[in-house]
């Protein structure tokens, strides 16, 4: 499985202390330089359907190795195709923000129809759902962010909070009853940075059956982010939150630096083994913990 994520707006000078909507957008920029549709040029909507519309693409040139999860059938079937012997990879699209609804919850079906199935709620801003990790108001859920959450719930979404400030993601326990996931992220008392939750909010999360993606960077690692570095996070994880509620949250190609690619994920495992993890509990890191998010939130 593997979780591929859509960016639609970027503010210039990002960081993960505090950002303002108002910056200037580097995904304007980039759609513009790199001629994308001049659709969406103006519009973080327009932005995520065409980021949605090239996976699709990958898909139909090589339909033997990556299959797009739109459902809870999908899912099953290229786990049963796994067990006999294909290589085809599940493949989930997220969005992060939900910016890219552009303050209409009516898009939903936008989003929904190009195959988004993983909702991040913020990126690295504020927007029209409520505050974000690294903006400016730190604040909670309005209005329009419960409607979205409520309604992305519905439609058998996943709920990301990995960017969002800390009061969003306590109103976001208190109003779904589905497992929710910090998509990549880190440990606090590990890596104690902003960009990592402190470890009682990842507590209340893993509570409700939640699931925190270790990321392979520093800003969420800290010093040592080869495979050996991780997994010590990753066990540290573990015996904070509990070995169901760990999974791998790598943040490849997301603009950050990391160690070793997926070619390489052997070598994670194998640190695992050093570490002292069971192989019961590797399999849940690796893969299980995050596929039982899934079956609880896809339809």
């Amino acid at each position: 499985m593997q979780v591929f994520t859509a960016v639609t707006k970027s503010p210039s000078g990002q960081n993960y202390e505090q950002n303002s909507a108002e910056a200037f957008d580097n995904i304007t920029l980039l759609a513009v330089g790199q001629l994308w549709p001049m659709r969406t040029w103006d519009s973080l909507l327009q932005r995520a359907i065409y980021q949605a519309d090239k996976l699709a693409g990958f898909e139909a040139k090589a339909p033997d190795h990556l299959k797009i999860v739109r459902s809870l059938a999908d899912l099953e079937e290229v786990i049963a195709a796994r067990q006999n012997g294909s290589q085809v990879t599940a493949g989930i699209l997220g969005i992060e923000g939900a910016h890219a609804l552009e303050g209409d919850i009516a898009n939903m079906d936008a989003l929904e129809d190009a195959g988004y199935r993983l909702i991040g709620l913020h990126h690295f801003f504020d927007n029209e759902l409520g505050g974000s990790l690294h903006g400016i108001s730190n604040a909670g859920l309005n209005e329009f962010g419960t409607a979205v959450v409520s309604e992305a719930a519905k439609r058998g979404m996943v709920i990301d909070v990995a960017h969002s400030s800390p009061a969003v993601a306590r109103d976001v326990l208190a109003l779904v009853e589905q497992p929710i996931v910090v998509s990549h992220s880190g440990l606090h008392g590990y890596c104690p940075v902003k960009r990592n939750y402190q470890d009682s909010l990842m507590k209340a999360i893993a509570d409700k059956g939640g699931v925190i993606g270790m990321g392979y960077w520093t800003g969420a690692a800290c010093d040592d982010i080869t495979p050996a570095g991780i997994a010590k996070m990753i066990k540290a994880a573990v015996e904070t939150l509990g070995e169901d509620h760990v999974s791998l949250g790598s943040d490849f190609d997301g603009s950050v630096e990391t160690a070793f690619d997926t070619s390489e994920l052997a070598a994670l495992t194998h640190a695992l083994m050093l570490e002292g993890l069971s192989e019961p509990q590797i399999r849940k890191v690796m893969g299980d913990n995050m596929l039982r998010v899934l079956r609880a939130s896809l339809k």
